[in-house]
């Protein structure tokens, strides 16, 4: 068994970084913002608005499959009382403007942004490939996507203007490597992540930008909850357990993944242990992906 890292080492002493889609207790957005304030961040923490459009097209777009401002306010409070630096912010990621002012916002308060996780992402809409709507399919491409290259773009403007490089990671998904049935938007969102992610870093590497991605495979968040139960039923399991058991026989290290296992891979991405690590898609699947 490896000895886990000292609690006093702090490989992000100082920096600071914004991790958007945070606003669900148990998400991942959560543990990222506590893995990175833990090694040392102060943190901006986003998600949508009161007024943020939540709206999808056939599809159950329950309140627990979104954050809400105060969950992401007493999200922040906890990482203050544990010691840590951090302010929410609103932001719908598919409004440039939005994602304009909160950098600048970070920044007055900050002074600086040195890292960006782009997480917010839509994964709730599950339909047949040929009943998905033109709406649905947009809805999913506008956050999973266009959000994700809106924030990439103007975090990188920012960072080019500071001068001193930074860090940037996209949450991509084992969807990002293989197609999932009645999943076809978010595939293919993801998918696209990976491009993005690529092009990205030979544009900002010169800069001393990373760019990378990482590809975590299921993890039974609030939202991985209502997958669990959507893909046991088309699947033609008796209940969720059976099914959870069988995707654990699947996976090499035989067991499913949890937000800190990718929530830890971020922290690496973001610190001097990858500096030269850049353009790259990281499995995070507990060997269920290798590609």
């Amino acid at each position: 068994m490896m000895t886990a890292p000292s609690p006093d080492v702090r490989p992000l002493e100082g920096m600071v970084a914004l991790c958007t889609g945070a606003g669900r207790r148990g998400g991942l957005g959560e543990a990222v913002l506590q893995h990175l304030s833990a090694a040392g961040c102060k943190i901006a923490a986003t998600d949508l608005p009161p007024s943020g459009d939540r709206s999808a097209d056939g599809a159950a777009a329950a309140p627990e499959h979104f954050g809400s401002s105060d969950t992401l306010e007493a999200i922040v409070a906890d990482i203050r009382a544990a010691g840590g630096e951090g302010i929410a912010l609103p932001l719908d990621v598919r409004d440039e403007s939005q994602i304009e002012t909160a950098i600048a916002s970070i920044v007055k308060v900050f002074g600086r942004l040195d890292i960006l996780i782009n997480n917010a992402g839509i994964g709730f809409i599950m339909q047949p490939l040929i009943e998905t709507s033109a709406q649905n399919w947009r809805t999913v491409i506008d956050v999973n996507l266009t959000g994700a290259f809106l924030c990439l773009k103007h975090a990188a403007r920012q960072m080019l203007t500071q001068g001193h490089g930074g860090r940037i990671v996209n949450i991509a998904s084992q969807a990002a490597k293989s197609g999932h049935a009645h999943l076809a938007a978010y595939s293919a969102s993801k998918h696209g992540m990976v491009g993005l992610t690529r092009s990205a870093a030979i544009e900002l590497g010169p800069h001393g930008i990373t760019v990378n991605a990482v590809c975590p495979n299921h993890m039974t968040t609030r939202l991985g909850a209502a997958q669990n139960a959507y893909f046991a039923k088309l699947r033609g399991f008796a209940g969720v357990e059976p099914y959870l058991a069988d995707m654990k026989n699947r996976i090499p290290l035989r067991r499913v993944g949890s937000t800190a296992d990718t929530a830890r891979a971020c922290v690496f991405l973001c610190s001097d242990a990858a500096s030269y690590i850049t353009g790259e898609a990281l499995n995070v699947s507990g060997g269920m992906e290798m590609h």
